[in-house]
Order: C-alpha cells, then structure tokens, then sequence
C-alpha cells in the first residue's frame, strides 16, 4: 500500500501539478467491495476545480495496470481490492533469508539489563517479567541491526547483603551446606524482626545489618568471604532457572562492581559543584532543573554506598569502556521514579548515551476469594522454579504422555512468556492457567501448534517435486499473506517502543489466519501447481510466525 500511496501521488501531481497532497487508506467495511479506501479525490476537489467523483475516475485511468482492481464509492471515494496474486508477486520480490529484518541500527550499540536479579535470593516470579522482557527487547535490537549485549545487573551489596550476613550468623548453619532456599528464609526472618525491632523503638539489630556493610566496602576478610559464598550459591541457582526460560546473559556485572568508582565520582561531582555536600556527611544531586522536586542522595552519611552510588559507577564505567549509544532497563513500574531521577543525574553529570526504562506490571493472580491480587508467597507460587514446574505439570497433563520432555518444556515456557506479552506491558498479567495453556484462544501454546501443524505438513509433502504455479490466483491464500506482508513493519514499530505485545498480536493474528486457511482449503490433495502454491505459501508463513515467537523467545516444540 505504501507503494501505490507513492502511485497515487505522482498522478495526482502529473494530472494537476500537487506534489504535497497526503494519501491515506482506511480498511474497507466487510459489506463494501475492496479492502482499502482512500477520499484523496474529495480532499482535491477545490484545488482541482473539479468533482471529486471525476477526480477519483482521472486518477484510476491514469493508473492503469498498477496491480490493483478499483472501483468509486459515494461522492468520490477511492476503493482499492488488493488481489492473492499481487500480494504473493510483492512478497516473492522482498523475501529473504532475513525476512522481517532491517539494518535501521547498523552500527550502533545497545545494552539490554536483565533480569538483576539479588544474591542470595531465590529466582522468583518477580524476576520473570524482567527476564522475558529484557530478552526480547535485545532480540528486537537485534532484529533491527542493532549489535547488542546483554547484563544480569547483579544486586550483591547494599543492605540486602547486611541483611543476610547478620541472619546467617545468627542462624547456626554451616556456611558449606547453606543453600539458596536458606537464605532467602533468613532474609525473610530477618526482615520481619528488623521490623519488630523498629516498632518498639530498638536499633540493635539495624546497627549490626549497616556495620556489616562497612565491612564488606572496607574488604574485610569475614564479610568478603560471606559476599563470595552467597554469590555462588545464587548465581547457581540464578543460571539454573535462567536455563530452564532460555535466557542468558553476556555479562553479570553486579553492584559491588561499581562501589569505588561510584564513590569516587560522587566525591568528584561534589567537588566541582554539580552535587552537595549536606552537613551531615551525605551528598544529594539536586534536580530542579529536570523538572524533580526531589533530590537524589548519593552517599549515605556514615559514607556508604546506595544504589545511586553504584549506579553512577556503572553508568560511568560503561560510558568510559562500552561506549552504548543505548541502555535499556528491564525493570517493573515500581522503580519508575528512581529510574526518572537516575536519567536526569546522568544526562546532568554528562553522560550523553540514551537510558531507556523499559517499564512494566505486576504479575497477578485470582485469590481464593476471587479477587485479583498480585502474586505473593503467602497466597500462590513465588519461586519461578515452582511456577515452572506447575506449568509443566499442567502441560503434561494437556497433551498428553507421547510428548517429550523437552517438548513439555518449550510448551510451558511458550505458555508463560506469552501471557506477559499478549498484553501492553505497562499494565499487569493474570497467571490464569486455564487461559495460558490452553489450545485456543490468544495464547502460546496456539501460536506454536500453528507452527507444529505447517511442519507436519511440510513434512508430509517432503517428496513432493515442487512445479510452476504462475497461473494460480492466490485468492484462497490473501488473508494470510496480507499478514505475511505487515511483518517487517511490526518488527520495526517493536523496536520503537518496545511494546512485545504488537508482535504477540501479529503471530496470534497469523496463527488464526491459517487455521481458517486449512478449514477450506486442501494442501496435499491438491493438483500439482495448486499445492505447490500452497506449499510455498507455507513455507514462507512457518518461517514467518516462528521468527515473531523467537523474538519473544518462544521456541517451537517438535509435537503437541
């Protein structure tokens, strides 16, 4: 369409000299022949002295044989009927190996931050979200030419850590056979007698927790060695689940990364004026001129770090040794005013390279009383290995024993990722197991067994010696290659705003196209050029629809 808008445009200033008209196409009413219409003739009326119904008959004769079949409606509408052949000829001339890619970020740089999760936390559902999100939005650089890598910002100092190191020494276990689950009982316990603590006006427990940070910032022996332990507990345990979502990470540069040269900068920063020193030791950057009431403190009183410490180490580290022309956040809705004030520091300290929060919900579930709340550990599955682990119990259960194990797995995970995209991100999901894995409707397990049945086909007509079909029409086939043609398009607006859920829409969409397809009309039956039209067609709409879900990193089981 965007060719014959140019069509359109060149007549228009060939028959009445206006070379700054706009053409736009509506889609046409099912009731209405044509599938696209246009009122550039009665937009054109007054300049061209002339009625919008002749206008409309002027440009369509000088058309010609553009391709397309037209036709007037009302005063002067211009409809336009789109047929099979035109769209197969358009398709057969863009298609690639790459299809659906484009170069626009050739040549740029972007760093996709993902899942950060916490040492010596347990990989919960919490981090799914920021995992599936931050994946797709590196597979949607790429897509769009962008080179890209990727960071598990590690949360490994900071109270957390103070946190932990004061239960766990309290708590009696043996340092060589804590695990992961350990600590995160710990962490839980110590939050809550922390809390208690606070209520009755003690600090005893709170002094502990920060001496131990001064510790681990000064390297001493005990608290570094505590640090290093949680952290390969964790990160084992962080790549286990990682592995079982089928995501991963180029690097995992964590906080404690980023404690000195954070330090340092603020003190620099402070020096030169661009932050304030309070009188009692902390130091804020003030952010006025951002439009933010709120200053960002950057350094504790007692001279320990925050995470707008380390974060300003990061920032610098990267724009110093990476040189990103963009960094994308995967991080949840509640961080959105931290990540506001973290952008207006950097652009005030000087840093030039585009932050970009990609930002989204909570994910929800029904109570027992069915209301919707969000998920928590006291009312439904918080550990992502035990959601995995149900959604695989579900899928079993579904389909049956004859499907592999590793089958079972891309089913279930498809599943849960495309029950985060299907949706704006910005607001949040409902785990709804009966939705999610069901074979109908708008979820994963539909779009992927769209895919399984072309391969069952393909595979079906494996021998089958291919013959010419430039007679056949394509009418049968319109619809879904009408989709086919939308999809570099999608993958382009994707990579504007990171929206996944305009590419779930598009496989759910395609996927729905072809079952209405094969209801009414045979494949292998078919005569030779007919099915090999056919074939050709489902060639190109596998590699289609399997290409949307790997940018979501969906993957396709061998059988369903």
């Amino acid at each position: 369409m965007d060719n014959l808008k140019e069509q359109i445009k060149g007549v228009i200033n060939d028959l009445y000299g206006v070379d700054d008209v706009t053409v736009d196409f509506a889609s046409v009413p099912s009731e209405i022949e044509g599938d696209y219409s246009t009122n550039v003739a009665m937009r054109l009326a007054r300049q061209a002295g002339k009625a919008p119904r002749q206008i409309a008959e002027e440009i369509i004769e000088k058309l010609g044989n553009s391709g397309f079949g037209f036709s007037i409606a009302g005063p002067g509408f211009i409809n336009v009927v789109v047929s099979g052949k035109s769209l197969q000829r358009q398709l057969d001339e863009v298609w690639s190996d790459d299809y659906g890619n484009n170069d626009s970020g050739k040549g740029r740089l972007a760093i996709s931050e993902f899942p950060s999760t916490n040492i010596a936390k347990p990989y919960s559902v919490g981090h799914l979200r920021p995992g599936t999100q931050g994946w797709a939005a590196k597979k949607v650089l790429e897509a769009n030419g962008w080179k890209v890598l990727t960071d598990n910002h590690l949360g490994d100092v900071g109270t957390p850590f103070g946190i932990w190191a004061v239960g766990f020494m309290r708590s009696g276990l043996d340092i060589e056979e804590v695990t992961v689950y350990d600590l995160g009982d710990i962490y839980i316990k110590m939050k809550a007698d922390l809390k208690a603590e606070e209520k009755v006006g003690k600090h005893e427990l709170a002094d502990e927790v920060q001496e131990w940070l001064k510790k681990l910032e000064a390297k001493d022996a005990d608290a570094v060695k505590l640090s290093k332990h949680f952290g390969e507990i964790s990160l084992k345990h962080t790549h286990e689940v990682m592995d079982r979502l089928g995501i991963s990470t180029d690097m995992e540069m964590g906080e404690s990364n980023f404690v000195e040269l954070g330090k340092k900068m603020v003190e620099k920063y402070a020096d030169e004026g661009i932050f304030e020193r309070n009188e009692d030791g902390s130091v804020i950057c003030r952010l006025d001129d951002y439009g933010i009431d709120v200053p960002m403190l950057m350094l504790k009183s007692n001279g320990t770090a925050l995470y707008a410490t380390t974060d300003l180490g990061c920032l610098t580290y990267r724009d110093e040794n990476i040189h990103p022309d963009k960094i994308v956040y995967a991080v949840g809705a509640e961080q959105k005013f931290y990540f506001e004030q973290l952008f207006a520091m950097a652009k005030k300290v000087g840093i030039k390279f585009d932050n970009y929060h990609l930002v989204f919900g909570t994910i929800d579930q029904i109570s027992p009383e069915g209301k919707r709340e969000k998920m928590s550990s006291r009312k439904g599955v918080v550990l992502m290995e035990s959601l995995l682990d149900d959604a695989e119990k579900r899928v079993r259960e579904n389909f049956g024993a004859d499907v592999t194990d590793e089958d079972i797995a891309k089913i279930a995970v498809g599943a849960i990722k495309f029950s985060d995209f299907v949706a704006d991100r910005n607001t949040g999901i409902l785990y709804d197991p009966d939705k999610i894995f069901a074979l109908t409707g708008q979820s994963g397990p539909f779009c992927q067994y769209a895919c399984v049945r072309m391969r069952r086909i393909m595979e079906k007509n494996a021998d089958f010696k291919a013959v010419g079909f430039d007679d056949y029409d394509f009418a049968a086939e319109k619809e879904v290659l009408q989709k086919l043609l939308e999809f570099p398009e999608v993958v382009a607006e994707a990579c504007e705003d990171f929206r996944m859920h305009k590419i779930a829409g598009f496989a759910f969409e395609l996927a729905q196209e072809l079952n209405r397809y094969y209801e009414k009309t045979p494949i292998s039956s078919a005569a030779d050029s007919e099915r090999s039209a056919r074939l050709w067609l489902i060639k190109r709409a596998d590699f289609v629809l399997a290409r949307a879900l790997d940018l979501l990193g969906i993957e396709i089981p061998e059988k369903m």
